[in-house]
């Protein structure tokens, strides 16, 4: 359904559809199983935040019949987000404690951050610091209301429309830095081998430009070359609308910004083979960022991120479809300055001073905890041996007061008592006396009767 493209595809994200399969074959229409797209992250860090209240509020009949009758301008502008206060009960449930998980979340974001930075936050003021996160209502944080539905969307919306640039950028970094790291690494080489080095890198270069000619995205030259290659129709026959509808292949009536980059995969596969030394793929994505980019500007005419029936057949009808400029592609168009360059390396120098003086710290810090746990273990053996030199003291003091000698824990030790040689001599002679007075007869017994 357009209304659910018309939005969720405003923010990149996709979601379950139900349409009737479109008749390709000019044949018997056959009814089709739900299509369900590929979710797509939207690399927002609220993504999940965003899915789910998007998921929830489809769970309403109510609201899921105004996003039918919706367009993009009510979305973007916050008049849809006032359908809120007619929602079901349950489902309004449901996101107040989504948004209390999420202000949960964010949280332990500023707490971890906080924690990183070493700042003292046991006074934190989570009300105040929650306001750098524009995507819902700081001051409410328990329930979700209109408001926080129109800044999720309209930061979501905002969000998105700068995440080409920002691609951009990150892309140019990536490829002054591989410059960078060029020029360093023929620095480290001698003469000899720079040369061939450079030789080297020249002809890999050289090898990347011959490539078979790139058709401009959108124009005649490059659906036609997909009716061909891709469709495997004839040429001959190219029909925009038939093209259009090949390739809305979720069949909502509009051309995503997916559905777009699929179209330039021919067109790339000519300058680009993952095989191949001298062929960058991450300069192949750029490639077709640049692409979509360049058919949204020409066809898009309302700004809605999409391609309908309608913009891309009036795009057909342009003389910059039969007759389109050359396209240029990266190596003939560079995405940095000289100047540019330059500041990077700059840039570049002065991270690693503050990584060279932080290591430095760190190394000074190890050595002063290296040193006091030398100094730890010296103490600890002086403690011990004058534990063992008292114990010896003690023993020998105990000795001299014929004190039993205290055990390992200083309780006494009492040894069996031996026998000296002298008692045992002056024993010996009192045994023969014991033994013949044994021998004695015995006296008459006592007061016995005469016999006469």
């Amino acid at each position: 359904m357009k209304w659910i493209s018309g939005w969720l595809l405003l923010l990149s994200i996709s979601v379950e559809v139900w349409s009737v399969p479109i008749d390709r074959n000019a044949a018997q229409q056959v009814p089709k199983e739900e299509v369900q797209e590929e979710n797509m992250d939207t690399g927002l860090y609220y993504d999940r935040y965003l899915r789910e209240v998007i998921e929830v509020l489809e769970t309403d009949p109510h609201f899921r019949e105004k996003l039918q009758t919706a367009n993009t301008e009510d979305i973007k502008n916050g008049r849809l987000s006032k359908e809120l206060d007619l929602v079901s009960h349950h489902v309004r449930t449901r996101l107040d404690e989504l948004k209390r998980q999420e202000v949960s979340r964010l949280r332990m974001l500023l707490k971890a951050k906080l924690d990183s930075t070493n700042t003292q936050s046991l006074q934190m003021d989570h009300a105040s610091l929650l306001k750098q996160f524009e995507h819902l209502d700081p001051h409410n944080q328990n329930t979700f209301e209109a408001k926080d539905l129109e800044l999720l969307i309209s930061t979501a919306t905002k969000d998105l429309e700068n995440y080409d640039a920002e691609r951009h950028e990150e892309f140019k970094r990536y490829e002054m830095l591989k410059e960078h790291e060029r020029r360093e690494y023929l620095k480290s080489l001698d003469q000899e081998k720079r040369e061939k080095e450079e030789k080297r890198m020249q002809e890999l270069k050289e090898k990347h430009r011959q490539h078979p000619k790139v058709n401009a995205p959108g124009s005649v030259d490059q659906l036609r070359e997909v009716w061909e290659e891709t469709d495997g129709l004839d040429p001959q026959e190219f029909n925009p609308k038939t093209f259009f509808k090949l390739h809305d292949t979720n069949e909502d009536g509009v051309l995503d910004e997916q559905e777009l980059e699929a179209l330039f995969t021919k067109e790339l596969e000519k300058v680009y083979d993952p095989k191949n030394e001298e062929d960058d793929m991450m300069e192949m994505e750029e490639e077709r960022l640049r692409m979509r980019e360049h058919v949204m500007k020409n066809v898009d005419t309302n700004k809605d991120r999409l391609v309908s029936l309608e913009e891309f057949l009036k795009s057909t009808e342009k003389k910059e479809f039969s007759n389109p400029k050359e396209w240029e592609t990266l190596e003939n168009k560079p995405v940095y300055t000289e100047e540019e360059l330059l500041r990077f390396e700059a840039e570049l120098r002065d991270k690693e001073e503050e990584l060279k003086r932080r290591a430095e710290t760190l190394h000074q810090e190890q050595e002063l905890l290296r040193e006091r746990g030398k100094a730890l273990e010296a103490q600890r053996r002086e403690y011990q041996q004058a534990v063992l030199e008292m114990s010896q003291r003690q023993k020998e003091q105990q000795a001299v007061d014929g004190q039993p000698p205290a055990g390992p824990n200083g309780e006494p030790q009492f040894q069996p008592q031996t026998q000296k040689p002298e008692d045992k001599e002056a024993k010996a002679p009192a045994e023969p006396e014991a033994e013949a007075q044994n021998n004695l007869p015995a006296e008459p017994p006592q007061n016995l009767p005469l016999h006469t």
